[in-house]
């Protein structure tokens, strides 16, 4: 039995000790928006928010799992209003299939909140591990400077720090 907090909601589920954080949302919670691309860490496409850290839901055990957990769903208000992060990702076309943008979002939230979108450069690093297929990196990186010029950093990432040291 597994106690999960996901999206505010406390969930308790039955698995089997080796499933996956993301198989549990999609298989037992029903919460699909996460998407499984190459189910081995390598892509970025089931990336989820655990306790406000970025985590690779393919390769986290959801036995494993004590912070609360946040997936796309958790993003748009209940009236529909969606989060600056989505609304970017729209006015900057800053995707086409769609397949990676849940993970891509989520990366690009943190991005901004921990403070490594201090440029271009520091925008493409933090998202490397983010793969989309249709290429549309310079839109993704618009929709995320566009929402770090409204909102502030709130980490201790380089921009925070003044140096670009990478990934944190």
């Amino acid at each position: 039995m597994v106690d999960l907090t996901v999206n505010g909601e406390p969930r308790r589920v039955l698995v089997d000790v080796r499933t996956t954080l993301l198989d549990v949302i999609r298989e037992h919670l029903d919460l699909t928006g996460s998407k499984k691309g190459c189910d081995h860490g390598q892509c970025g496409a089931c990336t989820m928010r655990v306790g406000g850290s970025t985590v690779l839901s393919c390769l986290t055990l959801a036995v494993a799992v004590r912070e609360p957990v946040e997936t796309i769903e958790s993003l748009a208000a209940p009236d529909g209003t969606l989060h600056p992060m989505q609304q970017a990702f729209i006015e900057q076309d800053a995707f086409q299939c769609g397949y990676c943008t849940p993970g891509q979002i989520l990366s690009a939230i943190a991005c901004v909140e921990d403070g490594y979108a201090g440029s271009d450069h520091e925008i493409r690093d933090h998202m490397s591990g983010n793969l989309c297929r249709c290429g549309a990196y310079p839109h993704i990186v618009a929709a995320v400077r566009q929402v770090r010029d409204t909102t502030p950093a709130r980490g201790t990432g380089p921009t925070a720090h003044g140096t670009a040291t990478g990934r944190g």
